[in-house]
């Protein structure tokens, strides 16, 4: 194992290097002005923001002094990633403090809300800001979506990131080699984007709409462009392809990837997928006749808006189609229920969205399943576990059934702690619920609670748990106790 020094020399040169590449993505709003004049004065936010970036990185690339990148560790990689959502996320609200005035809290909360794919705005009026600001709100979304670490480090590192791959919450290799995984996560992930904002537009979407709405659908992100959201089209048409790039979002790149290769066999034996577009059918189908005569004229008008909702719950997005701060919304308490369970539940293993993920449930389903089967059986009998992941055939452990354990846990504990805390700002309950679940996985519906008048410390709140929510706990835990072991350690010497 390499010495601490050796360690913290890989952490800080691998974090110089993402910011210095950081830098390009910081200037990618900056090419909006060809095609808008007026929106020149803005640039100088994302040109400041990205010289701030550069010699950061710059300064911790030559602080580390090594002279080849090195192989990184999954201990290394998790302070990385950590440092690198931190030092992201605060340059990144930079542009909508000079832009757009937001103070810090309120900038640093639009931030978070963009990398982590969540789609809570600060912005009441979003037809007021700058077209930079919401390419740039759009953008975020797309490379936060995919796992940013992964996208810097899959081209930077290759083959030694295979730590920094599984910190980022990647456990489906595409490909033996990780370099090769992040280019194909990536061509995948951009030609459905392409092809999205096609779409959108040739089905009545102004261009600057679709791509925007394209890339924060895919990413499982939410933010739009509209006040009303997708809801204020009123296209059936739009709906279906959002509906069908949300569920393309929400599904895990091992997955997609078994498509790719036409290896139809291992994509029907992927419990994921058919678990999510079932649970979908059915929740849709119980808001609907239950929310006839309530908020629905008939069935069809109902099953409409609700499989469009609970899409976007599940996969983690934030489009509505309807207006979910309207009282008769707030007190359909079955539909809000279903709503906070699928937000909780959230979409694919390795995919752009949130929660505990598909894949965590169907493994659950399974060793229930399994366990009355093994009651069953002779005493003697040995049975194991087996579920498709991508393109592989995996076996269950007992590391495997204690990992998802403690993550159900942790979101359960986490979910009712913030609830409470939000509840106790005046809030409502079921609104508070609601409103932590949405932030802490990463979907972005909202009953009105998220607003730039809010209590600061509810503020705070939603953005520590977006934030922690996006990384999965265990990744922040894992860092800051190697990071505060180590100080101990250094200490004692």
């Amino acid at each position: 194992m390499p010495k601490k020094k050796e360690q913290y020399k890989v952490i800080i040169h691998n974090l110089g290097l993402i910011l210095m590449y950081y830098t390009l993505l910081l200037l990618f709003p900056t090419f909006l002005v060809f095609f808008y004049p007026n929106e020149a004065k803005n640039a100088f936010a994302f040109i400041f923001a990205a010289i701030l970036s550069f010699i950061i990185g710059y300064f911790l690339f030559k602080l580390s002094n090594i002279k080849s990148s090195q192989t990184v560790t999954v201990r290394e990689g998790a302070v990385i990633v950590l440092f690198t959502w931190l030092s992201v996320v605060l340059i990144g609200a930079i542009p909508f403090m000079i832009i757009e005035h937001l103070t810090f809290s309120q900038a640093v909360f639009e931030s978070t809300s963009g990398f982590t794919t969540t789609g809570l705005t600060m912005f009441t009026d979003v037809t007021t800001v700058s077209k930079l600001i919401l390419v740039w709100r759009s953008f975020m979304q797309f490379i936060g979506g995919a796992g940013f670490a992964l996208i810097m480090m899959g081209s930077v590192i290759g083959p030694k990131g295979f730590g920094l791959y599984h910190a980022e919450g990647r456990v489906d290799n595409i490909a033996p080699n990780i370099k090769r995984s992040a280019r194909i996560i990536s061509f995948i992930y951009v030609t459905y984007a392409i092809i999205g904002t096609i779409l959108l537009d040739v089905f009545g979407m102004p261009l600057f709409d679709a791509f925007n709405h394209s890339l924060t659908a895919l990413a499982t992100g939410g933010f739009s462009v509209r006040n009303g959201s997708i809801g204020e089209y009123n296209n059936l048409s739009l709906e279906i392809i959002v509906i069908i790039l949300m569920f393309l979002g929400g599904t895990g790149f091992g997955v997609h990837y078994t498509l790719w290769k036409g290896n139809f066999k291992a994509f029907i034996k992927n419990g994921e997928p058919w678990l999510m577009l079932s649970t979908v059918f059915i929740t849709s189908t119980l808001i609907s006749i239950n929310g006839i005569g309530k908020i629905f004229n008939n069935f069809s008008d109902g099953f409409r808006q609700a499989i469009f909702q609970t899409s976007s719950a599940i996969t983690g997005t934030g489009f509505s189609t309807v207006d979910l701060t309207n009282p008769i919304w707030i007190s359909f308490g079955l539909a809000m229920f279903i709503l906070t369970s699928l937000m909780i539940a959230g979409g694919g293993m390795d995919s752009t969205a949130g929660g505990l993920k598909q894949y965590r449930i169907w493994i659950t389903i399974k060793v229930v399943l399994h366990s009355i089967k093994e009651f069953l059986l002779p005493s003697k009998s040995v049975t194991k576990i087996f579920a498709w992941k991508g393109q592989n055939k995996n076996t269950i452990t007992n590391d495997d059934v204690k990992e998802i354990f403690l993550i159900f846990s942790m979101y359960l504990f986490t979910f009712f702690l913030g609830s409470i805390i939000l509840s106790a700002y005046g809030y409502d309950l079921t609104s508070s619920m609601f409103e932590f679940a949405s932030a802490m996985n990463g979907v972005g519906l909202s009953v009105g609670i998220t607003k730039p008048t809010m209590p600061l410390g509810a503020m705070w709140t939603l953005t520590v748990a977006m934030f922690t929510g996006r990384l999965e706990f265990l990744v922040i835990i894992y860092a800051i106790a190697k990071l505060i072991n180590d100080l101990k350690e250094k200490i004692k010497k």
